[in-house]
């Protein structure tokens, strides 16, 4: 659920508008000049506004306009208009500080509101993790940006078919809802084609039309054509993974040789961006033993940042992880991030362990 705004308690409020007013009012007594000193009062009602409930700036802005009348009634300016103003100004001000606040939390209510929809879009698009299937077993982890954009594009998904089953690891460019749309929409096309089109290259010209086509959509409504990074595979029997790489970040593969970066042959341009090119995608080809995990992530992980800018080491983290269980990588790699970023996180994390399923019963010996 959607993070509720933040107000202080009606003490602290009381405590700190108290003690401000005494400072001010103090300082004006010591310097022969309350009344003066006293303006500088309207300022507590728009720091209720902005960190306070309407209750509580209400209360603050009465407290400001009665504590500026006695302060104009023990040491009046030499002229009435002068008294009139003060107060004047002080009431007016206070009521626009109760409007701001009202103003304030009915559009982080809205925006909370709408987050938590989004985010229950989100939850519901992807598949909970662990995931097994005839040939692998899938972990992970998938952390929603946990900022005011919303959401981002970051969607996976697998689906055991009679080709083999299929994953697949895509960041759609972009934030927010309608990043969201496009995500749905290549979610939507995989879970159909990936049990209709016999070969990986036909699935991936599915995902790439469905893009186009919510790229259609989007401009026909004034929104910008996104682009999506992909990275699909197909497991079944056989010793090699088949593999299509649309512009996604490279996996990693652990296993009793360390951790090896994985190129694989034929990486393409993005879904959506076909057109850009002349060459056709092609599958590439890549072992993946019983005792190997493939490492997949999204960019949120790879740029998380530190506050003097560098980026996350990714490889060095995932040595250090050497005899840590497959399952509990992704959610470790998850912590050192955020940890790396002082508790920062500004984009979508997906992370995915797979492995190949021991119960397998497709023969592994044969291709």
């Amino acid at each position: 659920m959607a993070d509720r705004p933040r107000n202080l308690s009606n003490r602290a409020s009381a405590l700190w508008t108290v003690g401000a007013t005494v400072v001010v009012l103090g300082t004006g007594w010591v310097l022969s000049n309350v009344p003066e000193f006293a303006g500088f009062l309207v300022v507590l009602p728009a720091i209720a506004a902005g960190i306070g409930t309407v209750r509580q700036t209400a209360w603050v802005a009465i407290w400001t306009a009665a504590a500026s009348a006695a302060s104009i009634a023990k040491r009046p300016p030499p002229t009435s208009r002068e008294n009139i103003a003060l107060v004047l100004f002080s009431i007016v001000f206070g009521v626009f500080a109760v409007w701001l606040c009202s103003w304030r939390l009915s559009r982080a209510a809205q925006t909370a509101r709408l987050r938590s929809a989004a985010i229950a879009m989100q939850r519901h698009l992807v598949r909970a993790l662990p995931q097994v299937t005839e040939e692998v077993l899938l972990a992970g982890i998938y952390e929603p940006m946990p900022e005011e954009n919303l959401v981002g594009g970051d969607i996976y998904d697998i689906m055991e078919t009679a080709y083999g089953t299929r994953v697949i690891l895509a960041d759609v460019e972009g934030k927010g809802l309608p990043a969201l749309g496009a995500a749905m929409a290549v979610v939507g096309s995989f879970r159909e084609a990936a049990h209709r089109e016999s070969t990986l290259t036909g699935l991936v010209e599915a995902l790439e039309q469905a893009v186009i086509r919510q790229n259609l959509y989007a401009a026909e409504a004034g929104e910008p054509q996104r682009f999506v990074t992909a990275l699909v595979l197909d497991v079944d029997g056989g010793p090699e993974v088949q593999a299509v790489n649309c512009g996604h970040l490279p996996p990693y593969v652990l296993g009793p040789e360390g951790v090896q970066p994985l190129q694989v042959e034929g990486v393409s341009v993005p879904l959506g961006l076909a057109d850009l090119v002349d060459e056709p995608r092609t599958v590439g080809w890549f072992p993946l033993g019983a005792r190997e995990t493939l490492l997949l992530f999204t960019d949120g992980l790879a740029e998380s940042r530190a506050r003097d800018g560098s980026f996350f080491p990714l490889e060095d983290h995932l040595k250090k992880l050497d005899g840590t269980a497959p399952a509990e990588i992704p959610a470790a790699l998850w912590r050192e991030a955020r940890a790396f970023a002082d508790g920062r996180q500004e984009d979508d994390i997906a992370v995915l362990a797979l492995r190949r399923n021991p119960m397998a019963r497709r023969s592994t010996s044969t291709w």
